[in-house]
């Protein structure tokens, strides 16, 4: 990011960002066949949360578009089970539901491959259902494979910068699955970004941007699972489903990779047989809108179990616990979260490398290519959020033990960091 830039974006870290409902008729969605700057990205789509499709130009060059698929672009199966045999993955089952999702099983990868010829010998069908692998973390579990390239355009990701700094998780993922397996209609985890990459393949997507979801709930508040089904008509059920806008409707070739931005529920199904790379990302830009949802989820916690509130001394802290069993993260973790990505980029001016030739690892190597204005853009926003969350009542009655730090101090920290830059 270049000087005028991080002028031009800072103004943003101190507004929140809300994600107002919007309307299906203002979107489509971009091309992008060719490299851009990475500022125009940042600007185009970043910023004001607007999707895109990037052409096959842009995954030509990873490993797993040579190696994982055959001469005539189906999924080089033999291959496969030649690479991972025995490995344990995550499997659903895309003919059953389980509330809103499918349900899931642990299977060796190479019991799968041989499901998944059965299921095309077959004509597309099996006894076992329609079986999905997927949110397979292969990545963190195959390093050493170099499987594929994270486009620059993707990089500033902290959500897998975090969890990549406490080895405890991650957000990158490989999906396999036959012709006919689907995603049901959700939004990604935290209001992430994400983005997927075809590797072989064609995907159709339907998307709603941000508002729009709220028509497709039922009378009980539940999201649907399926915006396609019948049942949605029924008016007694889904009583505002005809506010509801016609889905941003989006095939995806093999090679493309298509930019899901945050807030933005979809549905997704493999028209062939498919292999996909899926990141969930995010970072400065969308940074507001984690915190406005964790600021959401633990109001509907905190409204379901209002009638033990005053019979509970701990009431607010089992609110954050219920909280974290349902999201992944607290009040707790989020602050540790905005301090982790903090106090790298606050090292990283402080040493700056300018020749990303000098950088040690990748995550140097992406903050060097990004440069300095980047990182103090992130701390922008990070300091926002900060002096958000020092004035939200729920964070003021956090047990003391659930933060390692002092806030203020680290603020103190930004402040001096980004004075450095500006």
């Amino acid at each position: 990011m270049d000087r005028e830039t991080f002028h031009n974006c800072c103004s943003l870290a101190k507004m929140p960002r809300q994600i107002h409902q919007q309307h299906c008729s203002s979107h489509f969605i971009e091309y992008i066949e060719r490299e851009i700057p990475y500022s125009k990205f940042f600007k185009n789509y970043l910023i004001t949360n607007q999707p895109c499709m990037f052409s096959k130009r842009f995954t030509e060059d990873w490993n797993c578009r040579k190696n994982w698929v055959t001469i005539d672009g189906k999924p080089n199966l033999q291959r496969l089970l030649h690479e991972f045999d025995e490995t344990p993955v995550p499997v659903a089952n895309c003919s059953a539901k389980e509330y809103n999702s499918n349900p899931k099983q642990i299977m060796p990868f190479k019991e799968f491959i041989q499901y998944w010829r059965e299921y095309i010998q077959n004509g597309n069908s099996s006894p076992k259902g329609c079986l999905y692998l997927k949110d397979w973390h292969m990545q963190r579990n195959f390093p050493e494979h170099n499987t594929y390239k994270n486009p620059i355009y993707f990089s500033s990701d902290w959500l897998n910068e975090y969890w990549d700094t406490t080895e405890v998780d991650d957000y990158r993922f490989v999906y396999m699955g036959p012709k006919g397996s689907w995603t049901p209609f959700h939004a990604d985890v935290f209001r992430s970004y994400s983005w997927s990459a075809n590797i072989c393949g064609r995907k159709k997507w339907l998307l709603y941007p941000p508002g729009q979801e709220e028509f497709l709930r039922d009378c009980h508040g539940n999201l649907a699972y399926d915006v396609t089904a019948l049942v949605l008509q029924d008016k007694g059920l889904y009583a505002q489903f005809e506010e509801a806008c016609q889905p941003l409707e989006i095939i995806q070739e093999a090679g493309e990779i298509i930019f899901v931005p945050s807030g933005w529920h979809h549905q997704v199904y493999n028209l062939e047989d498919t292999i996909s790379i899926n990141h969930n990302w995010l970072n400065g830009c969308n940074l507001d809108t984690m915190w406005q949802f964790l600021q959401d989820e633990l109001s509907s916690v905190q409204r379901e179990i209002e009638e033990w509130r005053d019979t509970m001394d701990t009431w607010h802290q089992h609110c954050q616990v219920i909280m974290k069993s349902c999201t992944g993260i607290d009040y707790g973790e989020f602050a540790s979260f905005l301090k982790t990505i903090a106090n790298i980029r606050i090292s990283f001016l402080n040493s700056c490398p300018r020749n990303a030739d000098n950088c040690q690892d990748l995550l140097a190597e992406s903050l060097c290519a990004l440069g300095p204005h980047h990182a103090a853009f992130d701390l922008q926003r990070v300091l926002h959020i900060f002096e958000n969350m020092l004035s939200n009542e729920d964070f003021k009655r956090l047990d003391p033990s659930a933060l390692s730090f002092k806030p203020e101090e680290l603020l103190q920290e930004i402040r001096e960091a980004v004075r450095t830059i500006v």
